[in-house]
């Protein structure tokens, strides 16, 4: 690299059960990033992840809670920096590509750059983890606007005001939907580039659970459409609620419009409750989209308080 930024730099490697990769993901990123400290999360690993990592010269933090996102959780608030990669420990993220992506969240004054997969390897990415990945980010692009291409991908640059500022409530692999979802809800400069993506080496196995993590993720979208959008997420409950009263409310207006009676009351009382219903989800609506918008204030000048990543200086 011509210019080296002089910056403090973490690389942040979360891993469980990888001592067959975690020695060379270091050594890579200990080539590529001469100047950065370099932090193996050993979360409960029953091999020998920790001292692998350790003999190739990264400092080990033992995470006692099992999970992706109490790692994160824990890196952010251990670890000081002005610039944090995270790469998994799985050796499949491209280290060669690391100073381009500190140097684009450098240069662009960028909060978080995502390292999006690229790979012509069939098992390097699988059809079901590759289908899931593309659904996801477009139930989360429908929701939230504007997104990544690879919202799930474990190949990330943070600024320190995303580090310090993110909340990380998820506690596993659905993390990377929080950490995209921030982003977008905080409307911070973010950018994705893509990165080459490598399959496993032999004797490393996958943790992710194609359907299990994919329907957990998909809830977590469901809970941060409710957080971050809960005005809209109530009115879907809301337009439910009196198309369904409608409905049931025609025929009985029929009914009292041709003989003046209204023999069913059953249906009165269903239709009358799902009105009732539904304005009640408004009302719930309105007031939690004040709060959110209280919150965000908040959240806005924590962020602002922090500030931004930039070169303190270039040495040729």
């Amino acid at each position: 690299m011509a210019e080296i930024l002089q910056l403090r730099i973490a690389v942040v490697v979360p891993c469980y059960n990888e001592a067959a990769t975690i020695a060379h993901v270091v050594r890579d990123f200990r080539f590529h990033l001469p100047s950065a400290e370099i932090y193996a999360f050993n979360n409960n690993s029953t091999d020998d992840t920790g001292a692998a990592a350790r003999a190739a010269g990264a400092q080990v933090i033992d995470v006692p809670l099992q999970g992706k996102g109490n790692v994160v959780r824990r890196m952010f608030a251990d670890v000081e920096a002005d610039v944090y990669v995270m790469v998994d420990g799985d050796a499949t993220y491209d280290a060669a590509a690391a100073p381009e992506l500190v140097g684009a969240l450098v240069e662009n004054r960028l909060d978080m750059v995502v390292g999006s997969r690229l790979s012509d390897e069939e098992t390097a990415y699988r059809l079901g983890h590759r289908f899931g990945n593309i659904l996801l980010t477009q139930c989360a692009a429908t929701i939230f606007g504007r997104t990544f291409k690879d919202m799930l991908s474990g190949y990330r640059v943070f600024s320190r005001r995303y580090a310090k500022t993110f909340p990380a409530h998820s506690a596993g692999f659905e993390i990377e939907t929080e950490l995209a979802v921030h982003a977008l809800s905080m409307r911070m400069p973010v950018v994705e580039i893509e990165t080459d993506y490598k399959a496993r080496p032999e004797g490393s196995e996958s943790k992710l659970n194609t359907y299990r993590d994919g329907f957990r993720i998909l809830l977590t979208i469901l809970k941060l459409f409710k957080a971050e959008k809960p005005f809209a997420f109530f009115s879907v409950g809301f337009t439910v609620c009196v198309v369904l009263s409608v409905l049931f409310a025609i025929p009985v207006f029929e009914t009292y419009v041709e003989t003046g009676l209204v023999p069913r009351i059953p249906t009165v009382i269903l239709s009358s409750g799902l009105m009732l219903t539904g304005a009640i989800l408004l009302i719930n609506g309105l007031v939690l989209d004040t709060v959110t918008r209280g919150r965000n204030e908040l959240k806005r000048l924590a962020y602002l308080a922090i500030p931004v990543t930039k070169a303190r200086g270039r040495v040729e």
